[in-house]
């Protein structure tokens, strides 16, 4: 696929991963060392590789859940030289991972914004000295969930 802006390339794999019940990150980018364009981009997986060891041997009070699953699913987009537009130069689909459902992919990481109008209620609370995780609660009660 051809796209005229990295960011339209972007754009296109995050809905992909939306869609497919993943999560995306950003592993590297390289620049062109003649005018500074970015010239590769990788997006990976959320759970691709694995943690370092050094942070599991650690004597950590909270120890934090082991996200990272060696999962190779990743898109590069690279621009062509000639022109100013990016093309999939490499795509591997393959999860070694479930991936999350439709009824439970409002979860994820991505899908959790708070609208403007949820904003402007944590922010006239703050006004009332009422903290942002109990604006959050109560606006949580006034909705019904989450």
């Amino acid at each position: 696929m051809k796209f005229d802006t990295l960011q339209q390339g972007i754009s296109f794999y995050e809905n992909y991963a939306r869609v497919s019940g993943f999560n995306i990150r950003f592993y590297s980018t390289k620049k062109r060392k003649s005018d500074g364009k970015i010239s590769l981009k990788y997006c990976v997986c959320n759970k691709e590789g694995f943690r370092e060891t050094p942070r599991l041997q650690s004597n950590c009070k909270k120890k934090r859940p082991i996200t990272r699953m060696g999962c190779n699913a990743r898109i590069t987009l690279k621009l062509i030289n000639d022109q100013d537009n990016y093309i999939i130069f490499s795509f591997h689909e393959g999860h070694t991972h479930p991936l999350t459902t439709p009824n439970s992919s409002h979860h994820t990481k991505q899908s959790r914004n708070l609208t403007l109008a949820h904003k402007k209620y944590i922010m006239d609370n703050s006004r009332a000295n009422i903290g942002a995780t109990k604006s959050y609660r109560l606006m949580k009660e006034h909705v019904r969930g989450y």
